[in-house]
């Protein structure tokens, strides 16, 4: 299960006038850490600016994350799930945030009704807030990828090699 951060990122930007503008950013990073999501922070932004600051890391609640090629916006949904208490046979509310990106509140709605179509247990979506979020860093395996430095070679190159000198030797 993801573990998501929303970082707060703050840098000076000169604008046309020549004058010195603070721009303040939002991303979603996910991250086993507080500590690992500051340090993908300052990895992944490229502000143009030379130097930004990571001003707060926050933990972000959500059950899931649904993006699409297309959406300039992220928008954060409620949605609620309504099933029955086995024991005292009550009706159980159960809350969850997801986020989705789109260009619009119906489009994300859409989105979210689409990426559920297949969901048994009944549930309403209640309600749905543009975020300031303008970028989400998902984890991926590439990044736990070491690039091999130029005077090592893979070991399955190593091996080959020595076989093929212990067949020309033989």
């Amino acid at each position: 299960m993801a573990s998501w951060y929303l970082g707060k990122i703050r840098y000076q930007k000169e604008d046309e006038a020549g004058s010195l503008k603070t721009i303040n950013e939002v991303y979603l990073v996910d991250a086993v850490s507080y500590t690992e999501s500051e340090a993908r922070l300052y990895k992944q932004i490229v502000t143009g600016a030379s130097e930004f600051s990571v001003m707060s890391i926050s933990r972000m609640r959500l059950a899931d994350l649904f993006a699409f090629e297309e959406g300039e916006q992220w928008f954060k949904a409620k949605v609620i799930y309504f099933s029955v208490d086995e024991k005292s046979g009550k009706e159980k509310k159960i809350v969850n945030y997801m986020l989705v990106n789109a260009d619009g509140i119906q489009q994300a709605l859409d989105r979210i009704n689409e990426s559920m179509r297949n969901f048994l247990i009944p549930y309403e979506t209640t309600d749905i807030v543009l975020t300031p979020i303008l970028d989400v860093f998902p984890y991926t395996s590439e990044e736990d990828e070491q690039e091999i430095p130029a005077n090592m070679r893979p070991l399955s190159e190593v091996k080959a090699e020595q076989a093929e000198a212990e067949a020309i030797s033989e």
